[in-house]
């Protein structure tokens, strides 16, 4: 395999951008031409001694804003662990740099539109779970690595990496269109990657979960749903969890994504907006595309479906359960489970019902495994596709048991676990196992729903408890709070980072300027007035107690009527996607 190269110097000079691979046997520098924006391979005696020098761990990209194109690189690294002895990084700290040296030839409104477009990106920047390693494909799962071609195996991390996980695709697209520049750049994945030393019975293996996060049909939680033409599902997510011992490899690998038909779920001030499934579009089009691209990928599916069986949430269910009927495909069954309802009043060990319930087809399946000589002992035929409505809380506990039973299987076959013993009783694994599955819960549900995930206490602890009640509380306000009033910044800075919009220089307006109604600043003030007033009448009593009562009354009324029309109105007041019209996309 045609490595990357692991460290640079950039050296930054009026004319050019250099940017020198460090290490054994290194000579390239890359050049990028700040003014022609060429990017060309030279030599280091071109770097004139005048340049200003600073390390960087990487290169994200280029990317073009209104003030012209941008260079973003990697400038902070942290290793995650080894993997098959190959460092994974995380990406913790990154810079933009303008290739312009001056924004004086732009005009007011240019400047303000540039300075956003660079907050959108440090938004996405800024958000945890970018991962890379330069001499190993993270892309790809272990079964997949391993049946694969002589000419794949050549191939360099860039040809080679699963598009649907390359995060820095868009900003990489330059690199890839020339070979020669493929050692300086790498695929960085977005998700969440633990490695963890353990030991059972006095024997050391090394354990592994990787969350792949789809960058096809990206975004956040209200405002991308269902799937789009093309077949790719919202909040698409491959997790494999691997175990090493004594050279000895398993594997086993889940995915999760949202309801694959055009269904929405737009935000509008309401705690839970109603799904709406479309009327208008041919859902089994999608739907087949969906399937097919799963069974190619990943074998028989076995769908499961956690969504509560009645209430807003039933039709989906309905819906989806009819689909998979009129798809007539043997590869893919379809298993629905009321999570909520199955565990209401705290009976989390219910669960197990599910569980034993899909043991058989688990067991079917099997999981990737290939010894220390590299022969292949057993393939995973299928996966579990588990879905819940954000793919996130309910989903992961589910993900949770099903690995830990997989892994249960693979520790006996290894010779980790003696006969008759269980993970459950390995009380210093057990901890590492919750905890790492839990953390895995909170990246995945920071980076769709913007907070940590709900549920986590169950994951980590084994039973749900008060303390989780009152922070998946916590956690659900700071949710409504950013699906209603920050997320459409977040969905445009996703689409702005992954080439769903494209900012021209030529353009003069961009579609940030966007005219607000005149009900959005008015109601919130009348409101906010006519409530002050209601109180101030409280507290201070008129000359008689009617008097005060018909202030009280009027104020009262004034303000519970906004309210109400703010409310009736609730998809004006929040902060919906600018770049991108996702209603026409969906």
């Amino acid at each position: 395999m045609a490595t990357a190269y692991e460290r640079f110097k950039l050296h930054t000079s009026p004319e050019k951008f250099y940017i020198e691979a460090c290490g054994d046997g290194a000579n390239d520098v890359l050049a990028i031409d700040r003014v022609s924006t060429e990017i060309i391979l030279t030599v280091k005696k071109d770097i004139p001694p005048s340049a200003v020098t600073r390390p960087i761990c990487g290169i994200m990209g280029t990317i073009r804003l209104v003030a012209g194109m941008y260079l973003i690189i990697i400038t902070k690294k942290k290793k995650v662990g080894d993997l098959f002895g190959h460092t994974i990084w995380k990406a913790t700290e990154f810079d933009i740099i303008s290739y312009k040296k001056t924004v004086l030839h732009l005009t007011d409104n240019q400047m303000q539109d540039n300075k956003c477009f660079l907050a959108m990106l440090n938004n996405v920047l800024n958000t945890d779970g970018f991962y890379f390693a330069t001499n190993y494909d993270l892309t790809h799962s272990l079964q997949r690595l391993s049946n694969t071609s002589p000419e794949f195996q050549e191939m360099s991390l860039l040809e080679r990496a699963d598009q649907r996980f390359v995060w820095n695709g868009h900003l990489l697209r330059e690199f890839t269109a020339q070979p020669e520049l493929h050692k300086f750049a790498f695929p960085v994945l977005h998700g969440y990657i633990v490695v963890k030393s353990c030991c059972i019975n006095g024997k050391y293996f090394d354990w592994i979960i990787i969350s792949r996060r789809s960058c096809f049909r990206a975004g956040v939680r209200y405002y991308v749903r269902g799937i789009d033409s093309e077949g790719h599902a919202a909040n698409f997510v491959e997790t494999e969890q691997i175990v090493q011992y004594s050279g000895n490899k398993a594997s086993f690998v889940q995915t999760r994504g949202s309801m694959p038909f055009f269904w929405s779920q737009r935000p509008n001030l309401k705690y839970k907006p109603k799904p709406q499934i479309s009327k208008t579009i041919n859902h089994m089009d999608g739907f087949q595309r969906h399937f097919d691209s799963q069974i190619i990928s990943y074998g028989k599916q076995v769908v499961l479906n956690l969504i509560n069986q009645k209430g807003s949430e039933n039709p989906l269910e309905q819906a989806f359960a009819k689909m998979v009927t009129s798809l007539g495909n043997g590869m893919v069954k379809y298993v629905a489970f009321d999570f909520h309802k199955e565990c209401s009043q705290m009976r989390w060990e219910r669960l197990q019902i599910l569980v034993d319930r899909v043991a058989e087809m688990q067991d079917e399946f099997g999981y990737f495994m290939v010894d220390s000589d590299g022969k292949v002992l057993m393939q995973q035929e299928g996966t579990f596709r588990s879905n819940c409505m954000d793919c996130l809380d309910r989903t992961n506990v589910i993900q949770s048991l099903l690995a830990r039973r997989s892994l249960q299987s693979q520790l006996q076959r290894l010779g980790v676990l003696h006969v008759g013993q269980r993970i459950e009783e390995q009380d210093d694994f057990e901890n590492i196992y919750k905890n790492a599955w839990a953390d895995n819960a909170n990246a995945c549900a920071k980076q769709y729903a913007g907070t940590g995930a709900l549920k986590t206490d169950f994951t980590r602890t084994g039973k749900r408890t008060q303390w989780g009640l009152v922070m998946d509380g916590w956690n659900s306000m700071i949710r409504y709070y950013k699906n209603n009033f920050s997320d459409g910044f977040r969905q445009d800075s996703i689409d702005l980072f992954l080439g769903n919009y494209a900012v021209d220089e030529a353009d003069s307006s961009t579609p940030l300027h966007v005219q607000k109604d005149w009900k959005f600043l008015t109601l919130p003030i009348i409101m906010v007035v006519a409530f002050s007033m209601c109180i101030i009448c409280l507290l201070m009593a008129g000359d008689t107690w009617t008097e005060t009562l018909a202030y009280v009354l009027f104020w009262g009324t004034a303000s519970i009527g906004t309210a109400a029309i703010i409310l009736f109105n609730g998809n004006e007041f929040v902060d919906a996607p600018k770049l991108v019209q996702k209603e026409k996309m969906d």
